[in-house]
């Protein structure tokens, strides 16, 4: 018995040791993942950007300003008439306020105010016209000028040559027929036959071709959008 009971105490004792020197055989529980930082957001690209509008101001133009000026539409006292469309185009730059406000080349429109052919005994062609408008960087603006006014040739001395040239044929052919008289009486048919001609004859129509050479002013200020 004594055996025995050794032999269960001394089990006994292993199995407690065992239980305290034991290694842990578990495993491990895995590691919590670090949390990410947020990655910082890449700027938009600057194709998508908005541009930003450029800056714009008001310039004012004063009246009295020269417009020269080149003539786009041609005109004509025989063929133009009253309220007809003109074009031209600035010549040279107008600057107001160390600046230039309208470049060479912007278009102004306006119309034909008077049309006036020569006569027949006396008087020249006439023709004067008006702007009323200009087109500048896409814009319309309202603008006011002074009119524009052309006169023709007078034709006072080839109207004296043709009366001169039918009394001087007429003597001749007086003189050739009947004389000292009738040379006077010739004379006085003959230029009574050029004065018809000059009675029946206009004198020169006037015509101004594209490109020709104008000048006006403004008679009202402009106010001008302008970059800046």
């Amino acid at each position: 018995m004594k055996w025995a009971y050794a032999l269960a105490v001394a089990s006994m004792s292993v199995a407690c040791s065992a239980g305290a020197t034991g290694a842990d055989t578990s495993t491990p529980a895995a590691a919590e993942p670090a949390v990410a930082a947020a990655a910082p957001r890449a700027p938009e690209p600057a194709a998508r950007r908005a541009p930003k509008p450029a800056a714009r101001r008001e310039v004012t133009v004063p009246s009295g300003t020269t417009l020269a000026l080149d003539l786009a539409t041609a005109l004509a006292s025989d063929t133009s008439q009253v309220e007809d469309t003109v074009r031209a185009t600035l010549r040279e730059d107008v600057k107001a306020g160390g600046q230039t406000v309208l470049p060479a080349g912007t278009e102004l429109v306006g119309t034909v105010t008077a049309v006036e052919r020569p006569g027949r005994v006396k008087g020249r062609a006439k023709l004067a016209y008006q702007f009323s408008s200009l087109q500048h960087n896409g814009a319309r603006y309202e603008i006011r000028t002074e009119a524009i006014a052309h006169e023709g040739e007078a034709t006072k001395s080839e109207d004296a040559t043709k009366i001169g040239v039918g009394a001087g044929a007429g003597a001749v052919i007086g003189g050739l027929l009947g004389g000292g008289d009738g040379a006077a009486k010739g004379a006085a048919i003959g230029g009574g036959a050029g004065t018809g001609v000059v009675l029946a004859t206009r004198g020169k129509d006037l015509r101004l071709g594209p490109g020709t050479n104008v000048t006006t002013h403004l008679t009202s200020p402009l106010r001008v959008s302008v970059k800046g």
